[in-house]
């Protein structure tokens, strides 16, 4: 493994620890500065990487990148995910009801706002949650920027049930808003499979959606591939799950036979799924049922 992964996972493990650099650097009793060196790619001893394990509660063969990495925190998954998207050459996703690398301004605005009203729900603890709203808003900003400059092949297929879903309910569903609020959580919903519809009809270069008709997929998965190497995360988290009250565990893997299966299924789905016209009608029809007017 390179010393730069290395570093890459002890930041998306000390995002998911919840810790302050401050904290983890003076248990280790090394600077603030070292640490952030650390994460930048420096050598690092493998008697501080047991430390660090022990310090995050995690295993230090997850933190040098072998087995299986596990998230039960939106920061720290959607840092990981920053991390494997930079690099990747093709992105192929499963299970959610957007692509949100390709998402409008308007719906982070809309994320931006929801977060904002749920800090002021959560009394004493509005400043923290606050604070970690803003973050989990920058490392999906700079996912955004990432892609946008190095515009690797993204695909997704998105099933017929989990877009209805997300038309009658609207962006960030798990989340309790106000009502002037959810309405227009609708309204940016209706918006965002409005341009899915656009890109079925258009095939821009590198983007391929595609629609399942019938039952939802049991999993959501994301395929990440590199020159040299395949990443799967399976995902719990939306773009819109709240980044404070989030249940579930994500994990990422680059177990061979844990990529092939998913390759397997999402390739399957693929052949199966209507695209490009067929898909854009059928897409437009669920917009005239569901969406609000």
């Amino acid at each position: 493994m390179r010393l730069n992964e290395i570093g890459q996972q002890l930041r998306a493990y000390r995002l998911e620890s919840g810790m302050r650099a401050e904290e983890i650097a003076a248990r280790l009793g090394v600077s603030r500065a070292a640490l952030y060196r650390y994460e930048k790619g420096e050598v690092i001893k493998l008697d501080t990487v047991q430390r660090l394990a022990e310090l995050l509660k995690i295993s230090p063969l997850s933190l040098l990148g072998i087995g299986v990495e596990y998230y039960s925190r939106t920061i720290g998954f959607f840092e990981r995910m920053r991390q494997l998207e930079e690099t990747a050459d093709q992105i192929l996703q499963v299970g959610e009801p957007l692509a949100y690398l390709v998402t409008s301004d308007e719906y982070d605005a809309l994320l931006a706002q929801v977060f904002a009203e749920m800090a002021e729900q959560s009394g004493a603890e509005a400043p923290t949650t606050r604070a970690l709203s803003e973050q989990v808003l920058g490392i999906m900003a700079a996912r955004k920027r990432a892609y946008q400059l190095r515009r690797p092949n993204l695909i997704t297929i998105i099933a017929e049930p989990v877009l209805q879903r997300f038309l009658e309910q609207g962006v960030a569903d798990s989340m309790r808003v106000s009502p002037t609020l959810r309405a227009y959580c609708r309204r940016i919903a209706a918006a965002e499979v409005q341009n899915i519809a656009a890109m079925l009809e258009t095939e821009p270069m590198g983007l391929q959606f595609s629609l399942i008709p019938g039952a939802e997929p049991t999993t959501s998965c994301t395929l990440l591939r590199q020159r040299d190497r395949a990443s799967l995360a399976i995902n719990p988290f939306r773009s819109d799950a709240s980044c404070v009250n989030a249940n579930g565990v994500a994990l990422v893997t680059s177990a061979p036979e844990a990529v092939s299966s998913h390759q397997r299924v999402a390739e399957t789905m693929w052949r199966d799924s209507l695209k490009g016209a067929t898909a854009a009608r059928r897409v437009r029809e669920l917009l005239a049922a569901h969406a609000v007017q």
